[in-house]
């Protein structure tokens, strides 16, 4: 098995990138793997002190069979540095795993990542690989398909990548037409459709949802783990659209997902329980107002710095 090129999107963060990264290392595949990193340039003098920081930890890094670094003289932002980035590995390589730099893995996540991509390799119907299993209550199977393609620790071919729309109003257009925002939203239980506005108003710069829309509108699948390979510590305020939020922590294996070949065909169970850990995470007025309080006096506290 050749193992899949890693690619790594850094930007301000110290200390959520080496925890990244030195989760990576203990992979037992990381010595196999090449890590491409991709670091964006500073929005202004507030953050180039910590970005300088984190190149000059990046260039040290070891563990893996290679690192390569593109480090941005301008700020692109993450969307567009994910976009280029993973355009430029997968269409060069076939296939690639994706990381960003708030993302702890388990040690068995690059074994599941390539033999996965191994496995469902020629099949069109799969569109990525995903690592992260939201926590829901309750046993799930060892492995999973659901129609909904997704962003902590995932993995695509270059197939896969290629249904990926950059304009997010023709994704609405196409939703809408055919009628599919209820089952986008997980049957009205999670504002995909929304997240899908206020990209395209501004509101946010998501290239997630994009992502994800493309592969629904081409009704493609994704593969998930039944024991969670990833846990996102990047919900502390100080990441791009991550407020703070214990929501969907979730403990990481400590055993590797046995995976065996599926019929490629969605898992209405475990969707109908995704369903149900979205209803009851939907806040209540008097929630939803504190949190927009707290979101304004964050927003207050930076532009005062």
């Amino acid at each position: 098995m050749i193992c899949s090129p890693i690619i790594l999107f850094v930007y301000n963060r110290p200390n959520h990138t080496k925890q990244t990264i030195e989760s990576l290392q203990r992979n037992e595949l990381a010595s196999e793997s090449e890590l491409f990193i991709f670091s964006d340039g500073p929005k202004n003098l507030n953050d180039q002190d910590k970005v300088f920081e984190i190149r000059e930890f990046i260039k040290s890094a070891k563990g893996f069979r290679n690192v390569i670094i593109y480090e941005k003289d301008k700020n692109i932002g993450l969307a567009n540095s994910i976009i280029d980035g993973v355009t430029e590995i997968v269409n060069k390589y076939g296939k690639v795993i994706v990381l960003e730099d708030d993302l702890v893995t388990s040690k068995f996540f690059l074994k599941y990542m390539n033999e996965a991509l191994e496995m469902y390799e020629h099949e069109e119907k799969v569109c990525c690989i995903h690592g992260y299993r939201m926590p829901i209550k309750g046993q799930l199977p060892e492995t999973y398909f659901i129609k909904r393609a997704d962003c902590w620790g995932w993995a695509t071919w270059a197939r896969g990548w290629k249904v990926f729309e950059k304009d997010g109003r023709k994704l609405l257009f196409e939703l809408k037409k055919r009628k599919l925002t209820k089952e986008f939203d997980f049957n009205n239980n999670f504002g995909c459709t929304q997240m899908l506005e206020s990209q395209i108003n501004g509101g946010n710069n998501s290239w997630a949802i994009r992502w994800i829309a493309a592969a629904f509108l081409n009704d493609m699948l994704t593969l998930h783990p039944g024991r969670s390979l990833v846990r996102n510590v990047g919900f502390d305020g100080s990441g791009t659209h991550c407020d703070t939020d214990t929501s969907y922590d979730i403990k990481i294996t400590d055993h590797p997902i046995l995976l065996e070949k599926l019929n490629i065909e969605e898992n209405k169970d475990v969707r109908k329980r995704i369903e149900g850990f979205y209803k009851a995470l939907r806040p209540n007025f008097v929630k939803r107002y504190m949190n927009l309080i707290k979101r304004l006096i964050r927003k207050l506290i930076r532009l005062g710095n």
